[in-house]
């Protein structure tokens, strides 16, 4: 149960610092990202702090045994670039740039984004979906 508040709550906190700082307005994300136009730099300021308080909370985090909600810290073992992650970052950095959302900001503004949202989540469902197929119908390589 505790492990459910913590990720409620921390949802929450995240959501609204999306919406305070605007990363949930799309186009204040597009001119963050018009570097050669209309270039709005104040997301720079909202992801340099967002840095500054992960590195605190990894450094605060690292200094446990172990995490207050669950047995052990889940990390990734894997930390190879492969062409599924490129490409994924890629897909990513292009819808990013082509609308102005991302899917954290996206599911903050369901409530006032309106049909650009929904239409933007609903792609973002298919093309999760259409991964999902395509990765089940690629053959995997045996293991020796």
């Amino acid at each position: 149960m505790g492990r459910n508040i913590a990720a409620l709550l921390a949802g929450l906190v995240f959501g609204l610092g999306l919406t305070i700082s605007e990363m949930v307005n799309p186009a204040k994300v597009l001119a963050f990202l018009d570097l050669f136009g209309n270039w709005d730099p104040s997301l720079a300021f909202v992801m340099g702090g967002a840095l500054i308080v992960t590195a605190i909370g990894y450094r605060l985090a690292w200094t446990r045994p172990k995490p207050v909600f669950a047995e052990r810290f889940q990390v990734p073992g894997n930390r190879q670039i492969d062409t599924k992650l490129a490409l994924g970052a890629v897909l990513f950095g292009v819808g990013w740039g082509l609308v102005g959302l991302c899917p954290g900001p996206a599911i903050s503004a369901l409530t006032f984004g309106g049909a650009p949202v929904l239409v933007f989540l609903a792609a973002m469902g298919a093309g999760m979906a259409a991964y999902e197929l395509f990765d089940r119908m690629t053959p995997r390589p045996k293991a020796a």
